[in-house]
């Protein structure tokens, strides 16, 4: 699988949203890795792994159009590493200045039009495209008009720079955007703009967050790290990556027992093929039902 089998963006209505997955590239990341104790005999069957053991995995962040504002959930990797840093994660997102910004294009809109930058997390591959590095070399502001809506706890966490996380938290990914007065620090689980409501799923980091979509009777959840692709549905399918697993399992239990009862569309960030669909309410199991 190469990026290039990856449509730019799928479009759906939400109520009076509309929702725009953006397929910004892809990395590929240790299979073992990404499924931590499940056997390998068990998680290939889901996503198979090329000769170095890494599996496809997309970086598909949403851009929603709300009556009040345009948001725009995560960012993917940006464009400001080197190519041995491309190498070692498999990263493929060419474009201007890449394929996130094409994508956006794509959908009828430029990144000066994004009013929010909901960041779920700070992990390079979710907050990287918050700046870029342009021609003369310089960091700039991806979204310059935007606001961009980080959970406290997450932010003084990025700052901690134990050696457990600090490969996965990068400075030039969101420094620049507290120096350009554009970082909005939240606590709880704040309403952004009408119906588009921050929800902490921790376990992943301890201050991960999801995404509450909700119009006219209609929900939607952008899940992030919480349940990466449709393969994590399972609960005890869990990253080596969460730092807390045993809480990253309550969350998924919390979320899929209200995803099943309010029938939410769920979307996934790193799923390489799958963008969003819901649970099969016949199943006892978690079962996706995907969506067009």
């Amino acid at each position: 699988m190469d990026v290039n089998d990856l449509p730019l963006r799928r479009s759906r209505k939400l109520g009076r949203f509309r929702l725009h997955a953006l397929e910004a590239g892809l990395q590929r990341l240790d299979g073992g890795a990404m499924f931590g104790v499940v056997p390998k005999p068990l998680w290939e069957k889901r996503i198979p792994a090329d000769e170095r053991n890494r599996i496809p995995l997309a970086l598909r962040c949403l851009l929603v159009e709300t009556p009040d504002a345009l948001v725009l959930i995560d960012n993917g990797v940006g464009n400001k590493e080197d190519e041995k840093f491309r190498g070692i994660y498999g990263i493929e997102n060419e474009g201007t200045p890449t394929r996130l910004e094409d994508a956006i294009r794509d959908a009828g809109f430029s990144p000066d039009d994004v009013a929010y930058v909901i960041d779920t997390h700070l992990h390079f591959d979710h907050a990287g495209g918050n700046t870029f590095r342009d021609d003369e070399g310089e960091v700039r502001v991806a979204f310059p008009r935007a606001r961009y809506i980080v959970r406290r706890g997450e932010w003084e966490y990025a700052h901690s720079r134990n050696e457990r996380i600090r490969a996965s938290y990068l400075p030039h990914n969101f420094e620049p955007v507290e120096r350009a007065g554009r970082l909005e620090l939240i606590d709880g689980e704040p309403e952004i703009v009408p119906g588009v409501t921050l929800l902490h799923t921790p376990g992943h980091t301890p201050h991960h967050q999801s995404v509450l979509l909700r119009s006219e009777g209609e929900t939607a959840c952008f899940l992030a790290d919480v349940i990466p692709t449709s393969a994590h549905l399972p609960l005890p399918w869990i990253m080596g990556y969460d730092v807390e697993p045993l809480v990253t399992l309550e969350s998924k239990r919390t979320i899929l027992e209200r995803a099943r009862r309010e029938e939410w569309l769920l979307i996934f960030e790193h799923d390489p093929t799958v963008a969003w669909g819901r649970l099969d309410p016949g199943e006892e199991k978690p079962t996706l039902v995907p969506d067009a």
